[in-house]
């Protein structure tokens, strides 16, 4: 395990998860880069990290008392101005447990899912699906062990039903097969290096196009 991802880790065991600015620290650690971010804990950092990121540009809570912040309206999309930014962070400070603001570039694309889990028989598997609000209406997943190589999530990905939309679909443009499926092994790898150190990880949603894959959202159940 990488020292430095052990750290993250036992700074938020009493906690039980990682906020995810933390959570993109191990993913980066790991080779798995995200979005471009900006971590603002005043309306100032907010402006400023928003002038290097650009508008448009997603708002999220960060808080280690909010776990699921959808739930709460902890996720802004869209955000235009600094005028709009200013009254998003003033709203998102009143949530509890506020640790700042997560400011995020927009990304488009197909959604998918990304994920881990801890099989009490087989230890990390990772499951491969659908993504964004739409994986717990279809449930249209691949469940594969780890660590997967990169030819084993091309083919985890084939398996899923909705493969087709993947590959370009009435007109719509085909994804970056070849990039998603790297970001697969290599999250694969580490999840098995982390293994038993990490009940859950979620990529959720993993924005992917006909030129790369993003990871926007993370979150790791320690």
């Amino acid at each position: 395990m990488k020292e430095d991802a052990k750290t993250i880790l036992d700074r938020w065991r009493d906690t039980g998860w990682v906020i995810e600015p933390e959570a993109r620290k191990v993913l980066k650690l790991y080779g798995l880069y995200t979005a471009p971010y900006s971590w603002a804990m005043t309306a100032e950092e907010a402006v400023k990290g928003a002038g290097k990121i650009g508008y448009p540009l997603v708002a999220k809570i960060v808080s280690a008392d909010i776990i699921h912040k959808s739930d709460v309206g902890g996720v802004v999309v869209g955000v235009r101005d600094d005028k709009e930014l200013l009254a998003v962070f003033t709203r998102l400070s009143s949530l509890q447990g506020f640790q700042g603001v997560l400011l995020d570039e927009m990304q488009s694309g197909f959604e998918l899912i990304i994920g881990s889990k801890h099989d009490p028989q087989f230890g990390p598997v990772v499951l491969i699906g659908i993504g964004g609000t739409s994986v717990e209406i279809y449930q249209d997943v691949a469940i594969r062990m780890a660590p997967v190589t990169v030819r084993e999530a091309k083919e985890a990905l084939l398996s899923l039903h909705g493969s087709r939309l993947m590959q370009g679909y009435r007109g719509k443009p085909a994804i970056n097969m070849g990039s998603i499926a790297n970001l697969i092994a290599k999250f694969s790898e580490m999840v098995y290096d982390l293994r038993g150190r990490i009940s859950s990880i979620d990529l959720n949603p993993v924005m992917c196009s006909s030129r790369k894959a993003v990871i926007a959202d993370a979150r790791i159940v320690l």
